[in-house]
C-alpha cells in the first residue's frame, strides 16, 4: 500500500475524516489505488465509509 499516493489522493478530493463508497470508487479508478488499499488505509487512519452498498469496504 502506498500510504503517501493515498494521502495525496484524499488531499485533491478533499476528503478528511470520512468518506463516501462512491468517493472511494472513484480514488480508486482516477488514481490507480486498488479499493483494498484505500479500506486498509481508512482502516488504520480513522476514516469512516459511509454509503457503501457493496460492502467492499470495512
Amino acid at each position: 500500500m502506498d500510504e503517501d499516493k493515498i494521502r495525496n489522493a484524499f488531499a485533491e478530493m478533499g476528503i478528511e475524516g470520512e468518506i463516501r463508497c462512491a468517493q472511494a470508487e472513484v480514488m480508486s479508478k482516477k488514481y490507480g489505488i486498488p479499493r483494498l488499499d484505500i479500506g486498509k488505509y481508512c482502516n488504520t487512519h480513522d476514516v469512516k465509509i459511509r454509503g457503501c452498498q457493496l460492502g467492499c469496504f470495512n
